[in-house]
């Protein structure tokens, strides 16, 4: 029998765990109404918050910089359609306190190995494309997002994500704390933090490497500050932790990453 590792195994417990809690929320949705107006929940106008941000992240490439990146920021709903954050698509069949939604998620793993004289003799990595299922489920103790991507673009890996969001209010200010983890497959690892044998010549500095898939927890908060009725500042952070198998890449020079951004949103309603 094939054994499972450790973080697997927990990101495994994650994910059948809101898959038992979505289950459950369809049969309590359902007994609770079980002729809801299917509009009712799919305004056709824009619903949410629209605008612009600036992300930043350190990158754990050795020899590569922190990004600084100006992109635009959107948590909103039109009909079917739905954009957050960094994952957008469509909402299909009623799913307990939510949808099964068809969804791809923005990604920059990729990075460009020329003028960097340590990855000489590396490939590029492009970035990923994400794309797949999912359903965000918010419920009366918090929401729920589960999401599970392949990577039509290069790497053709697995991504599995499962994250918990609750809700604190202060006065007016609005703190979102997360926390949660993802999973990347083989096939994901090896093409952004592998190095091939052929790589390892080139470059002379780097050993040959190939890892197994793994499991990456992670932990965010998200402030949201309203200035009016209709403009809100968002500012967001998230630490994630490596799992063994990015961590001991030679290519790697961290154990965790971070990311954090600041927006500024014009809020629909």
């Amino acid at each position: 029998m094939k054994e499972t590792s450790p973080n697997k195994a927990i990101l495994n417990a994650i994910l059948s765990g809101l898959t038992g809690m979505a289950i459950a929320s369809t049969a309590f949705a359902q007994e609770s109404n079980p002729n809801p107006p299917e509009n009712a929940e799919l305004p056709q106008r824009l619903v949410g918050d629209l605008g612009l941000g600036v992300y930043q992240s350190p990158s754990e490439i050795r020899g590569k910089h922190s990004s600084t990146m100006k992109l635009p920021y959107g948590y909103i709903d039109y009909g079917r359609f739905f954009a957050r954050i960094d994952t957008l698509g469509i909402k299909t069949v009623k799913m307990g306190y939510g949808y099964l939604e068809l969804a791809g998620k923005v990604n920059f793993d990729g990075f460009k190995t020329e003028n960097t004289p340590i990855l000489h003799g590396l490939h590029n990595r492009k970035d990923a494309i994400p794309l797949g299922v999912g359903t965000y489920q918010e419920t009366p103790v918090g929401a729920f997002f589960l999401n599970a991507f392949y990577d039509v673009n290069k790497s053709h890996g697995t991504l599995l994500e499962a994250i918990y969001a609750g809700e604190i209010k202060a006065g007016s200010v609005n703190f979102y704390p997360q926390i949660g983890a993802e999973y990347h497959s083989a096939n994901y690892v090896n093409y952004y933090y592998g190095v091939t044998p052929a790589e390892s010549a080139a470059n002379g500095n780097f050993k040959a490497y190939q890892g197994k898939g793994t499991t990456n927890p992670l932990v965010a908060l998200q402030v949201e500050i309203p200035l009016s009725p209709t403009w809100v500042v968002n500012l967001y952070g998230r630490y994630k932790w490596f799992g063994d198998s990015v961590k001991n890449s030679p290519i790697v020079d961290k154990k965790a990453t971070q990311l954090y951004f600041v927006s500024l949103a014009y809020r629909f309603k």
